[in-house]
């Protein structure tokens, strides 16, 4: 069930941030002369569509039979399928020389159209991240961008939610439902504190302070485990109790499973700062990461030709494979995890998804936002007629590199997901 909740919030999140990003571009083209002929949200088949009356400025519904129709007038449609929105534009050819068209537009006229969509992604991403600083920001960064004399937070404890059986946690007496305090004298917030402190200390003893809600007697000494007429209370009793963990090789060090709430960080004036750094903070670490991807493929086929790098090469292949996800695994893995784990997270994973589609949409690729922009400079530059024919040409040349890339980057989720 929670698969299924997951899947169709991540439909309805990409859709609203994929409609934010063409609404961009609608904007932009309004407000430099280019006429809209249809804004859709979600792709066709077409549910449902309304038309504009220039003249009048009125909205009235268009009918089935007429919706192959042409129409005098902004048309916008609701539309079945959940996987983004549209802004077409009237001759979307860089070479279209009717006025009112895209192609007719200024070269800085085009600019701000292009890039309007990944401005919108950009500020999606900002208002959702201020908003999570004034409600309560969880931290998934390291070194996440803060501002320190501003930041208030509410900690909630570790749990251990499982003990496994003949574990070195049950034979030091570790209980399900106990709270982790510290491990090692060290304050524990996350769980990935814990797992970080064995993964250092394997094979060592290291001191578990936990807290543990305890029946005991409210007026003697009497112990809690002994019969009495001394009434009893439940107290919150803190301990420390020695673990011997397992070698680094071993399929568990402590053998336990952990679950917390997180710890959210709460700001007030700085709100909007917080959201501004940490929009260019993940901007930054997107770009670097998409940097990384590319230097692992190159370098991990490259290396595929030598038979003394060929282990080290396949290693980097590995890492690209795994650090990339697609639309199955956004929507079928990613999505139900952060969905379950609360709206805070919920709402850190959209800016994190807005912030990669702007990155991803300024990068070269003809495909792309981006690319087109460079398309259309480069022959302008050159001073050379961008014919319709040749950019389609080019451009839906490099739609079929992405369209192969997504499908081999499904497949490597499909083999996750299973």
């Amino acid at each position: 069930m929670d698969i299924v909740v997951g899947v169709i919030v991540g439909l309805l999140v990409l859709m609203a941030l994929v409609t934010a990003h063409e609404f961009g571009h609608f904007i932009a083209a309004r407000r430099n002369g280019v006429k809209v002929l249809e804004f859709g949200i979600g792709f066709p088949p077409r549910a449902v569509a309304w038309v504009k009356d220039p003249k009048t400025k009125k909205w009235s519904r268009i009918k089935k039979e007429d919706w192959k129709k042409p129409q005098n007038g902004l048309v916008f449609s609701l539309n079945f399928l959940p996987i983004g929105g549209f802004c077409q534009m009237d001759g979307e050819s860089a070479n279209d020389s009717r006025k009112g068209t895209f192609g007719h537009a200024r070269f800085l006229s085009k600019t701000k159209i292009l890039f309007a969509g990944v401005l919108m992604n950009w500020l999606a991403a900002f208002l959702i991240l201020t908003v999570l600083a004034w409600t309560g920001m969880p931290k998934f960064l390291e070194n996440q961008f803060s501002v320190k004399y501003d930041e208030t937070y509410t900690k909630t404890p570790v749990l251990i939610s499982e003990v496994i059986a003949e574990s070195p946690a049950e034979i030091a007496g570790l209980r399900a439902g106990d709270r982790l305090i510290a491990v090692g004298g060290n304050e524990v917030e996350i769980a990935t504190d814990v797992t970080k402190y064995n993964a250092e200390h394997a094979g060592q003893t290291v001191d578990y302070t936990i807290e543990r809600d305890e029946e005991v007697h409210a007026d003697c000494d009497c112990p809690a485990e002994e019969e009495c007429d001394c009434p009893t209370s439940v107290m919150a009793v803190e301990k420390i109790i020695p673990v011997k963990l397992n070698e680094k090789d071993a399929e568990y060090l402590a053998g336990i499973a952990m679950k917390s709430d997180q710890t959210l960080y709460h700001y007030t004036w700085s709100a909007p700062v917080v959201g501004l750094g940490l929009t260019a903070q993940i901007t930054g670490e997107t770009f670097k990461g998409l940097g990384d991807l590319v230097w692992n493929v190159v370098s991990g086929i490259a290396k595929q030709f030598n038979p003394d790098t060929r282990e080290e090469g396949r290693a980097a292949l590995d890492s690209a494979s795994d650090s990339v996800s697609g639309p199955v695994g956004i929507i079928g893995v990613i999505f139900p995890a952060f969905t379950s784990a609360g709206p805070a997270n919920l709402a850190f994973l959209a800016a994190l998804i807005s912030i990669s589609l702007a990155c991803m949409n300024v990068l070269p690729i003809p495909a792309l936002d981006g690319g087109r922009w460079l398309l259309i400079l480069f022959f302008k530059l050159r001073k050379k007629e961008l014919t319709k024919e040749k950019e389609e040409k080019i451009v839906s040349r490099a739609f079929l590199v992405l369209l192969i890339l997504v499908a081999l980057i499904t497949i490597l989720d499909i083999r996750r997901f299973f």
